[in-house]
């Protein structure tokens, strides 16, 4: 089992940047594909990047792509997502979620079985 806290979150003017982090308890960080979700006011919780165990493949979902990066410190336990040229649409709780690896997953897979608590990012036009 993986525990996972979220940070980074904030109030941000439209076209900045935030760094959102997770970091997960456990010594098997390594064992996880990690996912980032947002649910907006009124909508449901949107699936928007993974990364794979060793960090080397990512996924991005059309809404952040282009202008997104996730990435992975396995010695530290954390996960990143940097999100730039924020708009206000991107105004959600951001979720990190957590699932073990295994053969023929595909990081598109949206099913997770670990969560966060959730970060709020607010995007100001």
């Amino acid at each position: 089992q993986v525990q996972l806290v979220e940070s980074g979150g904030g109030l941000v003017q439209a076209g900045g940047s935030l760094r959102l982090s997770c970091a997960a308890s456990g010594r098997t960080f390594s064992s996880y594909v990690m996912g980032w979700f947002r649910q907006a006011p009124g909508k449901e919780r949107e699936f928007i990047a993974a990364i794979n165990w060793s960090g080397g493949s990512t996924y991005f979902a059309d809404p952040v792509k282009g202008r997104s990066s996730i990435s992975r410190h396995n010695d530290k336990n954390t996960v990143y997502l940097q999100m730039n040229s924020l708009k206000p649409e991107d105004t959600a709780i951001y979720y990190c979620a957590a699932v073990l690896k295994r053969p023929g997953r595909a990081l598109s897979d949206p099913v997770y079985d670990y969560w966060g608590q959730g970060t709020q990012v607010t995007v100001s036009s």
